[in-house]
């Protein structure tokens, strides 16, 4: 059971367009401080922190204090253990 949490935690985080462009920016440029990628989309700090919440919340980011910012960065492990369970999903036909 704890597994369909974790894949539908993640699987709603993803549902979201801004959310996968903040992946996407972690993905190209590495580790961002949350003040970075706010900057990067036409938002409110606020709805981002609230993006980044839930991306944090999924597990497919990790965030570090260094010093007064916020670093965050990518958790390639959740990623993979969402593609791996989706690939379990359809190989087993509708199985449980």
């Amino acid at each position: 059971m704890r597994g369909q949490v974790t894949i539908d935690r993640t699987l709603r985080a993803l549902g979201d367009p801004t959310r996968r462009e903040i992946l996407r920016a972690l993905r190209l440029a590495g580790d961002l401080p949350a003040g970075e990628i706010a900057a990067r989309f036409p938002l409110t700090q606020a709805s981002v922190s609230h993006h980044l919440t839930v991306l944090k919340e999924a597990g497919l980011v990790q965030a570090e204090r260094q010093g007064r910012s916020i670093v965050y960065s990518l958790n390639m492990t959740v990623f993979q253990e969402t593609v791996e369970q989706v690939l379990r999903l359809l190989d087993a036909g509708g199985k449980s």
